[in-house]
């Protein structure tokens, strides 16, 4: 009897159980959604709910830098020489890339046109990281055929790209920046903190495989950085170029450079380099091609510095335009060495030395002045001494200074041998003869505050226009650098022929062509210095190569600039003349 009692109270007492399971598994349930009520729905002052939003904008909310735009560069006439676009580069994640399958793996390595196994290299070199760029600088195009595979770890983010319209052209005064946008050389360089820009901040929401889906409020705004706009005239710069490059390639040249001053202002409006490179693409350039040679690059001017010991003699007061100087017999010997003529030019005065050049003229005027005459000189014209461009590597020169000077020091550097100079510097130096003695600081921007500066006075007027004068001769028929002419103006300048140095002097087959002068002379415009560096062949003197270059250019650069020949200007000047007088009459 008791044990059929005992088998009627077992499935009662399971019922019970079963009930008590259930009523306390639905109190839990109930309780567990009354808390995350609570959580969700309560005010945000209680600590349960902020701690719930921290952590799911922890997982899904992230702060991601704004790239900042690169401020451009332009020319004086607002050109772009260099602007910033923008770019997709893509980074992964290697922790969660090595998890995807051995073909999407492949995939991948083909669309980002790698091989695969350089890939999984990669991935495993990274293993640890969590952080490696795949490809950076893509168009959106490019990145647009990685995104589409999918795969998990693999990002985008937006970036700027470096890009120079005019090429090679400017490339060596632009000089070019990384692929973090950053300056490394040239003006680049040199401006980078004005050029760059202040990255920003903004909060965006990412899916499980990091992708943004959502942009939030930005928090920083990115602070683009300021436009460079330089005193370089492209018209100018595309046409010194040309005929630069014409002129190496058609004598053999190993390279050559040119620039061009604004008389009146001091800005340069030209600086062309050979050989040179593509910024765009700097594949396989060599480190000599960017080297921006004009700023960078010191020679001893030769011969162009003649016209300068003339002026030396003219400050002495022991000297007039038509002083005479005996040259017979065609040669001078100085201890050490002796300096000749091509010939006996026999009897000259100041302004046919320069003209044509005398050697041992000029030796015979620097020894009849005191030593350091000509250097104090050389000195106060800016030899020696950077000319503030504020350019990377720009080199001073050396202008020696001794107590005691050589004889033939003293004739070296009367005929532009034992110093050294940059082509702006010579160009400086020419640009105070143009101004009537009057030098302005050289400069690569344009500022406004620069262009109200006073010029220094260097050099007393009237002497500057005597050697001026002087300089207009060379260009004559019996000149040397008649193949500098340009048809309707008045040109001043002076060759130089220098012997380059080698390993054991001064070299007899190779050579340094030289012009430096001024356009028009009358009322000068322009001031330039055309170098085309290690000639060995036949043809190789300052008036054979390097002027031509210098009459071409100026002769273009005329008309860019509609400067008048010199027929429209006289025109004018009788015609104002003419109404002049009529207008006394009456």
């Amino acid at each position: 009897m008791g044990a059929v009692k005992k088998e009627q109270l077992q499935p009662g007492i399971a019922r019970w159980r079963f009930m008590l399971v259930a009523t306390l598994l639905c109190l839990f349930a109930l309780a567990l959604v009354l808390h995350l009520a609570r959580l969700q729905v309560v005010p945000a002052t209680e600590r349960g709910y902020q701690f719930l939003q921290d952590q799911g904008r922890a997982r899904t909310i992230r702060t991601e830098e704004i790239a900042a735009y690169r401020g451009t560069i332009v020319d004086r006439n607002g050109e772009l020489l260099a602007v910033s676009t923008p770019v997709h580069s893509l980074w992964a994640n290697p922790k969660l890339l090595r998890e995807s399958s051995a073909e999407q793996l492949k995939k991948l390595a083909g669309v980002l046109e790698i091989k695969p196994a350089r890939l999984s290299v990669r991935l495993e070199k990274y293993r640890n990281k969590e952080f490696m760029y795949l490809r950076r600088h893509l168009t959106p195009e490019q990145a647009g055929k990685v995104l589409e595979l999918d795969l998990f770890g693999v990002y985008s983010k937006k970036e700027y790209r470096r890009f120079y319209p005019a090429g090679e052209v400017v490339a060596q005064l632009l000089g070019f920046t990384n692929i973090d946008d950053r300056g490394q050389e040239g003006l680049e360089l040199a401006y980078d903190e004005w050029l760059s820009g202040q990255p920003g901040a903004q909060q965006v929401v990412k899916d499980l495989k990091g992708r943004t889906v959502q942009e939030l409020a930005i928090q920083r705004e990115a602070q683009p950085g300021q436009d460079l706009r330089l005193s370089i005239d492209m018209r100018l710069q595309y046409l010194a170029y040309r005929e630069l490059k014409h002129a190496v390639a058609e004598n053999g040249a190993a390279s050559g450079f040119m620039v061009i001053l604004d008389t009146h202002s001091g800005d340069v409006l030209a600086m062309a380099n050979q050989p040179s490179f593509n910024p765009n693409n700097r594949q396989g350039v060599k480190a000599a091609a960017m080297r921006n040679r004009a700023l960078i690059d010191q020679f001893e001017p030769g011969s162009t510095v003649k016209p300068l010991t003339v002026l030396a003699a003219l400050e002495s007061g022991r000297y007039k335009p038509h002083t005479q100087i005996d040259t017979s017999p065609g040669y001078i010997r100085v201890p050490g060495k002796t300096l000749v003529d091509p010939v006996n030019y026999g009897k000259l005065d100041l302004t046919s030395i320069i003209t044509k050049s005398s050697q041992v003229g000029i030796t015979k005027i620097a020894l009849d002045l005191e030593p350091n005459t000509l250097r104090e000189l050389f000195y106060r014209l800016g030899l020696g001494e950077a000319v503030g461009s504020g350019f990377p590597g720009e080199i001073p020169g050396v202008l020696p200074s001794r107590s005691r000077w050589h004889p033939i020091e003293r004739a070296n550097f009367a005929f532009g041998y034992g110093l050294t100079v940059n082509a702006v510097q010579l160009a400086q130096a020419y640009s105070v003869l143009a101004n009537s003695g009057l030098k302005r600081p050289v400069s690569l921007v344009l500022s406004g505050d620069k262009d109200s500066a006073e010029p220094e006075r260097v050099i007393e007027g009237p002497l500057a226009k005597q050697v001026s004068a002087m300089l207009e001769t060379v260009i004559g028929a019996s000149g040397t650098g008649r193949r500098a002419k340009v048809e309707g103006y008045r040109v001043a300048g002076k060759t130089g022929t220098v012997h380059k140095v080698g390993r054991s002097g001064y070299e007899d087959s190779r050579y340094r062509s030289v012009f430096a002068g001024f356009i028009p002379a009358d009322r000068p415009r322009l001031a330039a210095v055309v170098v085309i560096d290690d000639l060995s062949h036949d043809k190789y003197s300052g008036g054979e190569v390097a002027a031509p270059v210098f009459g071409s250019v100026m002769a273009g650069a005329m008309r860019l600039l509609q400067v008048p020949p010199e027929r429209v200007r006289s025109a004018k000047r009788q015609l104002a003349a003419q109404l002049s007088e009529r207008g006394s009459k009456s």
